[in-house]
């Protein structure tokens, strides 16, 4: 693969990697660090990985190093993204918005990795059914199977904690 393309590619998909590490649980700075160590590996590995498999081996990549740094931890942290205050919005919006926020998490959190991982990427990043299969290395109709069960317990999960 030339320098200029793979270049081209990085760029692309760097914030998407940093903002699905964030999204995973990973502080920005981890996040950071770990796109950081997965391009050095892109540009160390350059002659080796095909062209059409780049982005599903940066995704790969990093998502690895995450799970090693979990590992290495013992729990994941979740972050809790501060609500921007808007100067038109009242203080009791803003509070349902931080707790709508947590209790998302919350749910997130119970779920089976993979469908935390499909949610994510689904939802968050919008990739599509053909991406997310390429990222994760299953079938089309297994990641459509797949995010129809975890629709299907977030919502039950979410509104578990609604009929308390």
């Amino acid at each position: 693969m030339d320098n200029e393309l793979m270049y081209r590619l990085i760029n692309l998909k760097m914030k998407q990697i940093q903002r699905y590490l964030i999204r995973l649980g990973a502080d920005r700075d981890v996040a950071e660090d770990i796109v950081q160590e997965t391009i050095y590996k892109g540009l160390l590995y350059i002659d080796s990985i095909h062209e059409d498999k780049f982005s599903a081996w940066m995704f790969k990549v990093a998502l690895n190093h995450y799970y090693d740094l979990c590992r290495k931890k013992k729990r994941m942290e979740i972050p809790i993204e501060d609500v921007a205050a808007e100067g038109n919005e009242a203080p009791e919006e803003l509070f349902l918005q931080k707790e709508r926020r947590e209790e998302i998490e919350r749910v997130l959190e119970d779920l089976t990795p993979i469908y935390k991982q499909l949610l994510i990427m689904k939802y968050e990043l919008d990739l599509s059914y053909q991406e997310i299969s390429g990222l994760l290395g299953i079938r089309m109709e297994m990641v459509k199977t797949y995010l129809y069960r975890a629709r299907k317990q977030f919502q039950k999960k979410y509104g578990g904690l609604h009929d308390e």
